[in-house]
């Protein structure tokens, strides 16, 4: 049985249920918050949903797929395809279908072994009525270059209000792919739920780039949302030894890895020509020092109007939440940091329907935290 299946066969993990542990308090600049354990004995957790009863469903990067109820574990769900543990590889992030109630349709990225290597694939499933399995599981993409390292598979997943699919994939640990635009690494990719390619793709007729290119030269992008201010995308993004990258995606556009950025090589040398360079687009806003962003959410909620429209960040690196304070057109104007390196490596952040904040804790004993006004009953 190979370690991946094996796995996948382990019994479910334990519990934490919530309220079993104090909840920490925790001042921002213009509010007082607190930080709940939802659940806790979690392998990795790369991603979390919030089912249309309140439920969660979440991905442990080793490969598996849980739903957390009422303080409750679910055994791993069954159905996913074989996942490639490798590295930063796994099973990543998961979105619902914007019709999952009527459909019970969800779509996964995860690392995928295929052609001697691994690379970045997309499936969609429907989750059984049970939820105890996957039915109709189809991998509707996989990139068409693999690489034999075990990084920079990106990726997260976000919806167009046209229904389209994007996602993001990494350079693959090799910046000679970040300008090839024959190439799936390093790209924000766009297809439709069925993964053909929409007819209004910049390259969807394959001549300049493949087809489901959307934009290029972005080098590990593990944060991808669509923005309720400005209605574009936004993206965080790994650097090297800095440049950690906040980017606003458009169709066809170049964002520069690795002919330009803000940070360095891990040996001290010079990337690429430096900081810009003609047809290159720059960052919205980039931190040097690195500080590992995982993902990114832009607050529209109601429990914390003090943050609407800014952009919230977690830190791989700091454990920290980075939140950048925008003005009315969406420009990013100041940074606040919270919650330092108190619960590990944090990865995943989404908004929840009451408006409270989720976020996942990237370590072997990983955690399912909640976010709410301090004084909040709720």
């Amino acid at each position: 049985m190979s370690s991946t299946l094996l796995k996948l066969a382990l019994p479910a993990l334990a519990v934490v249920l919530a309220g079993a542990v104090q909840a920490e308090e925790f001042t921002t600049k213009d509010v007082k918050i607190k930080v709940d354990v939802v659940a806790s004995g979690l392998e990795n957790p790369w991603a979390v949903e919030v089912l249309p009863d309140g439920a969660y469903i979440v991905t442990e990067r080793p490969g598996r797929l849980r739903i957390i109820r009422d303080g409750t574990l679910s055994e791993p769900i069954t159905g996913l395809p074989e996942i490639a543990v490798r590295g930063q590889g796994g099973l990543l992030d998961v979105a619902l279908s914007p019709d999952f109630a009527k459909d019970r349709t969800i779509f996964l990225t995860a690392a995928l072994a295929y052609d001697g290597g691994a690379g970045t694939g997309v499936i969609r499933a429907r989750l059984s009525e049970d939820e105890r399995a996957l039915t109709y599981v189809k991998t509707i993409f996989r990139m068409r270059k693999v690489g034999t390292t075990g990084r920079h598979f990106g990726s997260r997943i976000a919806f167009g209000t046209d229904g389209t699919l994007h996602f993001a994939i990494g350079d693959r640990g090799n910046m000679k792919r970040g300008q090839d635009f024959f190439d799936h690494a390093a790209a924000i990719m766009r297809i439709n739920p069925d993964g053909s390619v929409p007819k209004d793709n910049p390259f969807a007729d394959g001549s300049k780039a493949l087809p489901e290119i959307f934009s290029k030269g972005h080098r590990n992008a593990q944060g991808l949302v669509f923005d309720p201010l400005t209605s574009g995308m936004i993206t965080a993004e790994h650097g090297a030894q800095g440049g950690d990258e906040i980017n606003l995606p458009k169709a066809g556009l170049n964002y520069g890895w690795a002919r330009i950025t803000y940070g360095k090589n891990y040996n001290g040398r010079k990337i690429g020509v430096g900081v810009s360079a003609p047809g290159l687009e720059q960052p919205a806003h980039y931190w040097d020092p690195s500080i590992a962003p995982g993902a990114l959410v832009v607050y529209s909620g109601k429990m914390f109007p003090e943050w609407k429209n800014d952009i919230l960040v977690t830190s791989l690196k700091f454990g920290l939440i980075s939140r950048l304070d925008r003005d009315a057109t969406g420009k990013v104007t100041s940074e606040e940091r919270f919650i330092d390196n108190e619960f590990g490596r944090l990865r995943d952040i989404i908004m929840a329907p009451d408006g409270s904040l989720l976020v996942t804790t990237d370590e072997a004993d990983g955690q399912l935290l909640r976010i709410s006004r301090a004084g909040d009953a709720s």
